[in-house]
C-alpha cells in the first residue's frame, strides 16, 4: 500500500531542500560568518518569517547544509567497489570533494566559528552522520596502511583531517580565478599534490612507474 504524502508536507520539504541549497550556496561563496539568515531568504524568495519556520537560527542552517554533505560524502564512498585498492578509494573520495567544490559546494569544514561548532555538537543528526563518516575514514587509511600504501612518518590524523580539509583549500580559488586550467586538471593537481606526500617509498615507485607509462 503506498501512502501518499500531503501536498502541504510536500511543500514544505521541497521549500526546505531550495533553502539547504540556498545556504549551501551561501557556504561556499561567503562562508559561514558573513552569511545572513536575510542572504538566505533572499536567494530562496521567502520572508524571513517563513525562513524561521523551517531552521530558527544560522547554526541550524548550517548544520543542515553540513549533514546533506556527509550524508552525501557517505553515498559516495559506499559507490566503490570493495575490490578497490584503499589508497585508490581515499584518492577517489578526495577528487570527488574537490569536484564538488569545484561546482560550488560546501567544504566539509566551513568555518572555525566557535559557536557553530557547539552547535553541530548538540545537533544529533549531524554528530550521527559525523561519527560515521569518520570512522569510514580512519577505517580507509587503517586499510592503506595495512596494504603498504602509507609512509610510516604521518599519523593517520594527519591524512583524515586532510580529507576534510583540502576542499576549502584558498589554492583552488586562486587557480580558478587564474583560468588557465580546467576543473579536472585542478583536481588531478591537487590529487597528486596532496597523496603524493603520504604514499610509502614502494607506492610512491609504482606511481611514478604508471605515470612515466602514461
Amino acid at each position: 500500500m503506498q501512502i501518499k504524502i500531503p501536498f502541504k508536507k510536500q511543500q514544505f520539504d521541497a521549500r526546505e531542500e531550495a533553502i539547504i541549497d540556498a545556504v549551501n550556496r551561501l557556504l561556499s561563496e561567503k562562508g559561514y560568518d558573513l552569511m545572513t539568515m536575510d542572504e538566505v531568504a533572499d536567494a530562496v524568495g521567502i520572508a524571513k518569517g517563513s525562513l524561521y519556520k523551517h531552521f530558527s537560527s544560522k547554526e541550524k542552517l548550517a548544520a543542515a547544509a553540513l549533514t546533506r554533505l556527509l550524508k552525501a560524502t557517505l553515498s559516495e564512498l559506499d559507490s566503490l567497489p570493495a575490490s578497490l585498492p584503499a589508497i585508490a578509494q581515499i584518492r577517489h573520495i578526495l577528487a570527488w570533494s574537490l569536484r564538488l567544490r569545484l561546482q560550488g559546494g560546501v567544504p566539509h569544514l566551513p568555518s572555525t566559528s566557535l559557536a557553530l561548532q557547539r552547535s553541530l555538537m548538540l545537533n544529533l543528526d549531524y554528530v550521527l552522520v559525523a561519527l560515521r563518516v569518520n570512522k569510514r575514514f580512519y577505517a580507509l587509511v587503517a586499510a592503506a596502511r595495512a596494504q603498504g600504501a602509507l609512509t610510516p612518518l604521518v599519523p593517520d590524523d594527519v591524512l583524515v583531517y586532510t580529507l576534510y580539509s583540502r576542499a576549502c583549500d584558498p589554492t583552488m580559488e586562486f587557480l580558478l580565478r587564474d583560468k588557465r586550467y580546467t576543473h579536472e586538471q585542478i583536481v588531478e593537481a591537487m590529487v597528486h599534490a596532496t597523496i603524493g606526500g603520504f604514499l610509502s617509498t614502494e607506492a610512491r615507485a609504482s606511481d611514478a612507474a604508471i605515470l612515466s607509462a602514461a
